[in-house]
Order: C-alpha cells, then structure tokens, then sequence
C-alpha cells in the first residue's frame, strides 16, 4: 500500500513539473524595447555653431548660422583618430555653399529629409558605412547682408529676424556618467 501511495504522489510531481517546464517554455519572450537598444548603441555628437557666408556674383548676400548634430555609432566612433566636429563642418560647408541645396529664392521649397539624407549619404561614404545613423538639425537660418545693416543700424532695438528655413529640434545634453 505505501509503494502504490509514493508511486502516486511521484506521478503527481513529475507531472506538476511537466506542466511547469511547458508553461515556462511556451511564454513569449519579454518584449524587446529596440528604440532603447539602439539609442544605446549611438552616441551625440555636437556640431559647432556656424555662419556660412553666401557669396552671389563675387558678392556676399548673406550668411547661413546653423547648428547641426550627429548620431553615430557608439563603437565605430572609437577607433575613428578624426576631429569630428570638424570634419562634420567640412561637410556642412560642401553641402550649403559647393552644392548650393538651398534656393534663397524661395525658402519654403527647401526639402529637409533629403537635406538630411544626403548629408548622412555623404558622411558615411567618408567616414565608413553605418557610422552616421541620424542627422539633427537644431537651426538653419538665412540671414541677409540687409537685414545684419539693419540690425546695426537699429542699436538696442528689437533685431530683425532671421529666415527660418527649417525649425529646427532642441538637443539636450547627455546627462553625465554616474560614477
């Protein structure tokens, strides 16, 4: 009578185990958060302010002040010796003045995403595939030799304002690392 009782109560457990083991296996792997695991693997780096004169007919009609920032990949970055900020500017300056992407004409047609994508295209064709995943563009603004008169003229006064050509997004500043 005890042997029959163990084998039952064995029975009982190996089964209760069985059915565990298979609860177990078949829940869905907990969600995987991919926005959070790629911004972790991108690092910010700042552009520096900049003002591009725009020269028309060996005269300049005004200047572009821009702040541009990069998201780039936080292991290809390390073994990169460049000054980026520098090199990113470089590129800047390439896109704005040599290639003229913006019409001064009209502001309003200037396209922002493929601004955008040709300046990360032409980075990473420099620096190495995948290392520029997203370009920011915090301000780009047209001001003329007009307008700056202007200004100075106006001493104290409200200034005039820029040409928004693109309203751009704030970056904030990576919070520093705990230690």
């Amino acid at each position: 009578m005890l042997k029959l009782l163990l084998t039952g109560l064995w029975v009982c457990l190996v089964t209760l185990g069985a059915v565990y083991m298979s609860v177990q296996w078949s829940a869905p792997p907990p969600p995987v958060d991919e926005d959070a695991a790629r911004k972790e693997a991108l690092q910010l780096v700042r552009g520096e302010s900049l003002t591009i004169p725009v020269i028309s007919d060996g005269v300049i009609t005004g200047y572009f002040l821009g702040r541009f920032s990069f998201m780039m990949d936080k292991e290809k970055i390390k073994g990169v010796d460049l000054p980026m900020t520098e090199f990113t500017t470089d590129q800047l300056y390439t896109l704005l003045v040599g290639d003229e992407m913006i019409d001064l004409g009209n502001p309003g047609a200037f396209e922002l995403e493929t601004f955008r994508t040709r300046l990360k295209d032409d980075l990473n064709r420099r620096l190495g595939e995948g290392m520029v995943a997203e370009v920011l563009v915090e301000q780009l603004d047209f001001l003329s030799k007009e307008d700056i008169r202007t200004n100075v003229a106006r001493e104290g006064k409200r200034p005039v304002a820029a040409t928004k050509i693109v309203q751009g997004v704030a970056v904030e500043e990576a919070a520093p690392a705990a230690h």
